[in-house]
């Protein structure tokens, strides 16, 4: 499997997993998609394999788990040190996510949390002892999760593929 190169299985097993990676088992997936789950765990294991799916994640409301404050902090990393220091900023107490963009100045974006304001503070503190310069903060009040609904063209292309198999 080449980079880029989904077919429209591939594509349809991504979208299941996006809603449910947890609660969804491959019998569910084959099911959906009129396969065998054999070929599912098949598919599944080269899109693992070749780094398309990295990882199955935990949704976590940090509001309820005690951490009412949720930042975002925006830096500035000299192009040479970003990627070191974004790896190193993973490492605060508190940071739940690093983001590395490619272009302009602010180009190191940081999720945090915390149970108070000084919690926020001490992130940017660190960060900025780091080296990182922090250009700007915001306070989120909720983020939103959804799948890539892309990947429904393909059960579109599936149906059509189908059809065409049929005549």
């Amino acid at each position: 499997m080449k980079d880029g190169e989904l077919d429209s299985v591939d594509k349809q097993i991504l979208y299941h997993l996006q809603q449910d990676a947890r609660g969804i088992s491959s019998s569910e997936i084959a099911d959906r998609l009129d396969l065998s789950p054999s070929t599912i765990r098949t598919r599944l294991n080269k899109l693992e394999d070749s780094g398309i799916v990295r990882g199955y994640h935990i949704d976590i409301d940090y509001e309820l788990a005690g951490y009412p404050l949720y930042t975002k902090i925006i830096c500035t990393a000299p192009v040479p040190d970003r990627d070191t220091l974004a790896d190193r900023a993973q490492e605060i107490h508190g940071v739940t996510a690093v983001r590395e963009v490619m272009t302009g100045k602010r180009n190191v974006y940081v999720n945090a949390i915390g149970e108070s304001h000084d919690d926020l503070n001490r992130i940017a503190g660190e960060l900025d002892e780091l080296g990182l310069d922090v250009v700007d903060e915001q306070l989120v009040r909720s983020e939103h999760v959804c799948p890539y609904h892309g990947f429904l063209e393909a059960d579109e292309s599936l149906d059509t593929e189908a059809a065409e198999a049929d005549e």
